[in-house]
């Protein structure tokens, strides 16, 4: 009886820290020293805070070169529009160039973070087509198609991930519009909504995983928000304070 007991109890724990939300670094865990956001540096320190990804987002610019940054346009230069050569002599606050996706990869090599790439919604489908397949190629060539996940805004780039990646690949999508089920049909691994999104549709937590789908949220920096999504049964939280939710998921008050 002692035994089955025990066997009980080993079988609960085991769950329990399967399931565990786990920590996405919002663009790189940039709030550090030496760190801002999708620099180098940020991946590197998200690394060493042991996350389980590191989100970075991708541009591709007019000659076919990709690039990681968040906006559309830095220091007046376009992410898309321009030439590689002029976005090339970008520096970040903190002193690195801004970088192409082959040098972020270049360096994601040495790590062990997961990879959670979003590609920008760009201004036609032929051009974000064009991103995926290189986005693809690169990851491909760096052999970290296991460390790798895609999110996007659109629809469309979405659609081509799934297409065109890995079927082992996750994909999500991330603009709220969509159900669950809306989503399971088109072959996504779940929804990567914004926290509002959720809140106001908690039943989409449970409809996922019932549909054997994971579930993300974005960008969860309160700690009543992180307690929230961890109660809700939330696979990943994606946020810009990586230490605070790791504390509180080890028990920390």
């Amino acid at each position: 009886m002692k035994k089955i007991l025990v066997l009980l109890l080993l079988s609960v724990f085991v769950d329990k820290v399967c399931t565990q939300t786990q920590v996405i670094a919002h663009r790189g865990f940039w709030k550090t020293e030496g760190a801002t956001q999708n620099c180098i540096a940020a991946m590197q320190k998200a690394d060493s805070a042991k996350c389980y990804g590191s989100e970075l987002d991708v541009w591709l610019s007019k000659d076919n070169v990709l690039f990681v940054n968040h906006d559309p346009f830095y220091k007046g230069v376009s992410m898309e529009n321009d030439k590689s050569s002029a976005i090339k002599k970008l520096k970040l606050a903190n002193g690195e160039k801004l970088p192409t996706l082959k040098e972020y990869l270049s360096e994601a090599r040495k790590l062990n973070v997961r990879l959670i790439i979003e590609l920008k919604k760009h201004s036609s489908a032929k051009r974000e087509t064009r991103a995926v397949e290189e986005i693809i190629g690169l990851i491909k060539k760096y052999n970290l198609e296991e460390r790798v996940e895609y999110i996007s805004f659109s629809l469309h780039a979405t659609k081509e991930f799934i297409r065109l990646a890995s079927p082992s690949t996750p994909v999500y999508y991330l603009n709220g519009n969509l159900s669950p089920k809306e989503l399971k049909e088109i072959g996504c691994t779940g929804p990567d909504y914004n926290l509002s999104v959720l809140k106001k549709n908690p039943g989409w937590i449970k409809e996922s995983h019932e549909l054997g789908m994971k579930v993300n949220v974005w960008t969860v920096n309160k700690e009543a928000d992180m307690r929230w999504a961890i109660d809700q049964g939330i696979d990943f939280i994606t946020t810009d304070e990586p230490l605070l939710l790791h504390r509180i998921l080890k028990g920390g008050n």
